[in-house]
């Protein structure tokens, strides 16, 4: 909205200039020398022979100095681009090892991880077991030494020792 108002202040009738830029020099080049030789062509104070050899020797020329730039263009496109190519390969080329190198990681601590699981799992499973073996020692242990505290003629109403009769 600033820039309205400032506008508006300004007259209408004052001529302005809008200049646009497009693009590179060399198509104003080949504009400007079809141009110029258009007007040597008015211009000329040379016979018509002479006129159209200089016309072809200049148009040889003309195309000579575009052949050149169009192979100097073509040249540069080139370069650029296998430049491109490469940074791209060598882009995809490190892209690719750092995911084989994370894949690699993945896999070794999936490994390690299976190996301590089944590594806990007979660590648990043993001491299952001496827990098992401890409580029936400690229970035929207690049977022995109840039975043998008894008298002879007593009966023995534990159900631990009914479970095993």
């Amino acid at each position: 909205m600033k820039h309205r108002a400032r506008y508006e202040d300004e007259e209408e009738d004052e001529p302005y200039v809008v200049i646009e830029r497009r693009g590179s020099g060399a198509s104003s080049f080949l504009v400007g020398l079809a141009v110029g030789a258009g007007v040597a062509l008015l211009f000329a104070p040379q016979s018509g022979e002479e006129t159209r050899r200089q016309l072809k020797r200049r148009a040889r020329r003309a195309a000579h100095v575009a052949r050149d730039a169009a192979g100097d263009l073509s040249d540069s496109m080139v370069d650029r681009y296998e430049q491109a190519k490469r940074s791209v390969e060598d882009r995809l080329d490190s892209a690719r090892e750092a995911l084989e190198i994370r894949k690699h990681q993945a896999q070794e601590a999936f490994r390690a991880g299976r190996e301590a699981a089944q590594q806990a799992r007979l660590d648990l499973e043993a001491r299952i077991a001496q827990s098992k073996a401890n409580y029936r020692a400690a229970t035929n242990q207690s049977r022995v030494t109840r039975r043998s505290t008894l008298a002879p003629n007593e009966e023995v109403t534990d159900s631990a020792d009914r479970e095993t009769e």
